[in-house]
């Protein structure tokens, strides 16, 4: 093993180390699967790894071009999974007669429903920000577009997870309530 062989692999290394725990979060939160993310994480380093030779840093960092790989293999996986995941889709956000009006609402699903509600575009500049923690100027970089554009639809994202949670329509009562 030569010099820049053990360069490569120290960089990498480092490049885990510090990526793979928040870039986990991105993807659970952008997939809404554990299982899911954990496999594109896999794919997205093993990627990096074969292609870290065609990292260029003028075009921007490491953590940028490892979150445009994870973005990529997470387009290329909704393509393939699309009508599946339009009737997940349907599912979630049809409430069940069967359920229990009294039982409360599990964070996750709450969290889920309230999501379908965004574009796709305002669900990936979330899980970005707060599953991935980029910057608003990481994600500008990352989704090749404007500041400003990036703080609008995380602004308008959180308007309507924060409608869709704490201003449930009205007659419907609270987002989540117990009585008993």
């Amino acid at each position: 093993m030569n010099d820049e062989d053990v360069t490569a692999e120290v960089d990498f290394e480092r490049l885990f180390d510090e990526e793979a725990a928040p870039l986990l979060a991105f993807l659970t939160l952008r997939t809404g699967s554990r299982a899911i993310a954990e496999d594109v994480l896999a794919d997205a380093f093993e990627r990096a790894w074969r292609k870290q030779g065609k990292f260029d840093p003028r075009r921007g960092t490491r953590k940028s071009w490892l979150y445009s790989i994870a973005r990529n293999l997470l387009t290329d996986a909704g393509r393939r999974r699309q009508a599946e995941q339009r009737a997940v889709e349907r599912a979630e956000s049809t409430p069940s007669e069967e359920v229990d009006s009294f039982q409360a609402v599990d964070d996750q699903d709450m969290l889920e429903r309230a999501s379908s509600r965004l574009s796709p575009d305002e669900r990936d500049a979330i899980a970005l920000r707060f599953g991935g923690e980029l910057t608003m100027p990481e994600i500008a970089e990352l989704i090749d577009e404007p500041l400003s554009t990036v703080e609008g639809r995380i602004y308008r994202a959180l308007g309507k997870l924060r409608e869709e949670i704490f201003e449930p329509a009205v007659g419907n009562g609270p987002a989540h309530s117990y009585k008993g």
